[in-house]
């Protein structure tokens, strides 16, 4: 597969995962008694509300760096009311989960599709792996079936990964109340919504520490999908 297919690849890829990522949000606010996304439409699978609210994200940014750097790089969000957060601290941490949540679905997911594959001798373990190719083929169609499964497992399992990180704004920080309570959750969101700035530093903690994070997880999905086989050290 050429640069260009397997940049488009990765876009189509981090597309379909991010609308799911934020429509999962959505829903669960939804659910929680929180209609704000649903009115903007973005309890839906389809991308274009996703887009419109956040087409600088999803679009020209993951388009740009997956065509020029082979890897799409972007951002995308769902509306919330903070006033409901502060009220259902719980709730919103369970909203916060969602996306991830459903990141790792399609971890699941397509980590069955790649099993039964190598069940039925389309697929092997490949001697090297590489983020996306992490699935052997003997080439033609089957290879672009194999790099999409090995693209959507390694991709959502990084989305889950970084989303989790418990640093503001990612969703892992929103996820603080259910461990400390109530109470202490409201202050904790509150502190977050009042201080912009945590972001940042959240930001600059999270890209530092990813690296360390990321590969061993990485490396440890790949024993379970292929059990007896090594990859990393």
């Amino acid at each position: 597969m050429n640069n260009i297919g397997e940049g488009l690849t990765f876009y189509v890829v981090f597309l379909f995962s991010t609308t799911l990522h934020e429509a999962a949000h959505a829903w669960a606010a939804k659910l929680g008694g929180d209609l704000t996304a649903y009115h903007g439409g973005q309890v839906s699978l389809d991308p274009l509300p996703h887009i419109r609210r956040e087409p600088f994200g999803m679009v020209i940014l993951p388009l740009l760096t997956a065509l020029t750097m082979g890897f799409p790089i972007g951002f995308a969000s769902a509306p919330y009311d903070p006033e409901w957060a502060q009220r259902y601290p719980k709730r919103s941490a369970w909203m916060a989960l969602a996306g991830p949540g459903a990141n790792l679905l399609l971890v699941l997911l397509s980590g069955l599709a790649i099993r039964i594959g190598d069940f039925a001798g389309i697929f092997y373990p490949p001697n090297t792996i590489h983020f996306g190719h992490i699935v052997g083929s003997e080439g033609g169609a089957v290879s672009a079936v194999a790099f999409f499964l090995g693209t959507m497992f390694s991709m959502n399992l990084l989305l889950a990964a970084f989303n989790l990180l418990p640093f503001p704004p990612m969703d892992g920080s929103a996820a603080i109340p259910l461990l400390v309570g109530e109470e202490k959750g409201r202050v904790w969101q509150r502190l977050i919504w009042r201080t912009p700035a945590l972001n940042f530093v959240g930001y600059f903690l999270a890209w530092q520490v990813f690296g360390y994070i990321f590969s061993p997880l990485f490396n440890g999905s790949l024993a379970l999908l292929y059990p007896g086989v090594s990859y990393g050290s």
